[in-house]
């Protein structure tokens, strides 16, 4: 039975992929600026012109992790990637702020 909506995530456990190597696809949905100017390492950035290349060339077997600023827009970005079909989709809660407060040592920018 597949799941009919997303998770929350939080950065702990995130971490803990990161550092295990966990295949995880890490979607930031920010605006180009703000992404260019600090991201979680790994994360590949999506927008409206981009997600359909997502949709079509994300691995379904391995979890995505969507990532705005604080929390709120991942979580209707996540429940919409349910709809397109993938299964083991998350929100980040805190958002990129709140990644980057608990860990600003792993951010690229």
């Amino acid at each position: 039975m597949s799941q009919s909506t997303f998770e929350h995530l939080d950065h702990v456990t995130l971490e803990g992929w990161l550092d295990n190597g966990q295949p995880l696809t890490l979607v930031d949905i920010r605006d180009p600026l703000s992404f260019s100017r600090g991201h979680i390492p790994g994360s590949c950035h999506v927008d409206n012109a981009t997600v359909g290349d997502l949709v079509d060339q994300a691995p379904g077997d391995q979890p995505m992790v969507v990532v705005c600023y604080h929390g709120h827009s991942s979580q209707q970005a996540a429940e919409w990637l349910i709809g397109q079909g993938f299964t083991r989709v998350y929100s980040l809660d805190g958002g990129f702020v709140g990644w980057e407060a608990n860990h600003p040592h792993r951010v690229e920018r």
